[in-house]
């Protein structure tokens, strides 16, 4: 199933079932109601009440959605996980790593697939990063690479919006420089992990303004999304609807210098799991 979190005409947030470029309103079904992460371990039980539900029915253009899990206990993030990007940010002076590395991205970050991104107006180093988004369906520990898609309830395309020259230079953290309001934006739904054959061979690709920046394929992870589970769980307990950002491929405006201007439009799109488009506005 695609889920996705919505609103119509300004009204409260609901949650919807994604089909045929319309959402028909499944908040009413048996055991739903609006937030996507409290029913994410229960994401098997309620499958046919959600698939079955009859509501009503919406064109998607007709609705706003939303971030389809606003309220995660932790958003994460890997850095330098493809190779090629690794390189781009060794030029840029940031060592390559010899382990996964790891770092927050402060929830409050988080909108939704179409909202506004805010250059801030104490940087003009705004760049962009493709991801594909995992999304946790249950509360785990310790689990084993092997045993570490069973915990996954589904799939998402992010944009890890970042701050270049508050990564290192302005804090000895990336937290910082990846945490800027509004630089989370995620959907535009969450694609349920029984819908998508193989996550490790997905085409990801991001434009800006039309002009594709990134064009790669989720293979080409240094380590993958299985490694990346069994790596974190071994730290603390990861709960349901904690979303992990994978990793970036090359193509970032970081090594030339092309960073992100008011007035782009930059659209993130993974394949099978659909696009987020974002116009970059000044800070209010």
């Amino acid at each position: 199933m695609r889920l996705a979190r919505f609103r119509l005409d300004g009204g409260d947030a609901r949650l919807g079932r994604v089909e045929d470029g319309r959402i028909v309103d499944v908040s009413d079904a048996p055991g739903a109601g609006t937030s996507l992460r409290r029913i994410l371990p229960r994401l098997a039980s309620l499958g046919e009440a959600l698939r079955e539900h009859d509501g009503t029915s919406y064109a998607l253009t007709d609705v706003a959605l939303l971030a389809p899990v606003d309220d995660p206990q932790k958003y994460l993030g890997i850095g330098m996980n493809y190779r090629e990007h690794a390189k781009e940010a060794e030029q840029a002076g940031i060592p390559i790593p010899t382990s996964q590395l790891w770092f927050n991205k402060q929830v409050s970050c988080i909108v939704g697939p179409h909202d506004a991104i805010e250059k801030p107006a104490i940087s003009d180093q705004l760049d962009y990063e493709v991801e594909l988004g995992v999304v946790i369906g249950h509360q785990c520990r310790n689990i084993a690479v092997g045993d570490a898609r069973s915990v996954i309830a589904g799939y998402l395309v992010a944009n890890d919006v970042s701050v270049r020259d508050w990564l290192q230079k302005r804090s000895p953290t990336f937290t910082l420089g990846k945490s800027f309001d509004t630089h989370g934006p995620i959907g535009p739904w969450l694609t349920t992990d029984d819908e998508i054959a193989d996550p490790l061979d997905l085409r990801m690709t991001l434009t800006v303004n039309g002009e594709t920046r990134q064009d790669w394929s989720t293979g080409d992870m240094i380590y993958d999304i299985y490694e990346q589970i069994a790596y974190l769980s071994q730290v603390f307990t990861l709960m349901p609807g904690d979303i992990l950002a994978t990793g970036t491929p090359s193509g970032i405006g970081a090594p030339t210098g092309d960073f992100l201007r008011v007035g782009e439009v930059v659209r993130a799109e993974i394949d099978g799991l659909g696009a987020i488009e974002n116009r970059v506005v000044a800070a209010s």
